[in-house]
């Protein structure tokens, strides 16, 4: 499921021609505001269920460069969930769909005046419901990496 589309800004090109590492980062963060939009969680969710997302972990990998004004697409797919989590999959790629970047992160519902962990709200776990979710033995061949000197 795309669920973000955007362009390599000028500003996020760095001294060796093509988009900073910090960047990617900044462009999965954009999908993880994406993918909060889309359950509901927008301003006025959020204000509404007094309910926010926080990233609690996240394994980026790069695979290829990308350049200024190139176009770009975020993927998604759910590995696995539970009444407050979400382990989520993110592929970054080109218009010609070629993989630049992948970014698995853990992301933990908030109540935001508590500050603490909670369930998500009924609204917002029906949409997560209807994400695309693939099974342990189905995820994503660079998905449960983990960071290693191989020996």
């Amino acid at each position: 499921m795309v669920i973000l589309e955007s362009r390599v800004a000028p500003e996020w090109v760095d001294y060796n021609g093509h988009m900073n590492d910090a960047e990617y980062a900044r462009v999965f963060s954009l999908g993880v505001e994406a993918l909060m939009d889309h359950v509901g969680l927008d301003a006025t969710g959020r204000q509404r269920h007094g309910y926010t997302i926080y990233t609690l972990e996240t394994h980026l990998c790069y695979r290829r460069e990308a350049h200024e004004g190139q176009p770009l697409r975020v993927a998604l797919t759910l590995l696995d969930r539970d009444a407050k989590r979400l382990h989520v999959f993110f592929e970054l790629l080109d218009e010609a769909g070629n993989l630049l970047a992948t970014s698995e992160q853990m992301l933990m519902g908030i109540d935001s005046e508590a500050g603490r962990p909670a369930p998500f709200p009924a609204p917002v776990e029906s949409a997560i419901g209807a994400l695309p979710h693939v099974a342990r033995d189905a995820w994503p061949a660079l998905a449960g990496h983990t960071i290693g000197i191989r020996r």
